[in-house]
């Protein structure tokens, strides 16, 4: 797993990079000025936590008790799709129902981290 966790988050990360450029680069002059700042938080948050899954990819297997490890990785990932991908959308389309969507990402960043605390409070080490 740890192989498929790293390259998730560095792939991630590259598409994070690519997305913050577009939104500052492309998309300048082409939506309003609020759709931006929508952008760059997708952008900004798809970043934490594609570094986090890249952390947990690289973590000692001993640092988090294997179940939350997992736990983390699903909702990070899962998180970064709902959360990030509802906001460039959002941005991009105009559609506020789409706003609904991000609280929903944002609570799988909760339960992630929160996965992360307990993993490593029921760690061996």
């Amino acid at each position: 797993m740890s192989r498929a966790v790293t390259v998730g988050g560095a792939l991630g990360a590259l598409l994070a990079v690519a997305a913050g450029a577009f939104g500052a680069h492309g998309l300048r002059g082409q939506v309003e000025p609020a759709a931006l700042a929508v952008w760059a938080t997708a952008a900004d948050y798809q970043m934490y936590h594609s570094l986090a899954l890249l952390a947990l990819g690289r973590a000692r297997p001993a640092a988090l008790a294997p179940r939350w490890q997992r736990a983390a990785v699903a909702c990070f990932a899962a998180g970064i799709v709902l959360f990030s991908g509802s906001l460039y959308l959002l941005a991009l389309s105009g559609i506020r129902a789409l706003g609904m969507i991000t609280p929903l990402g944002g609570v799988l960043f909760l339960l992630g981290w929160s996965s992360v605390v307990a993993g490593a409070w029921r760690s061996e080490h």
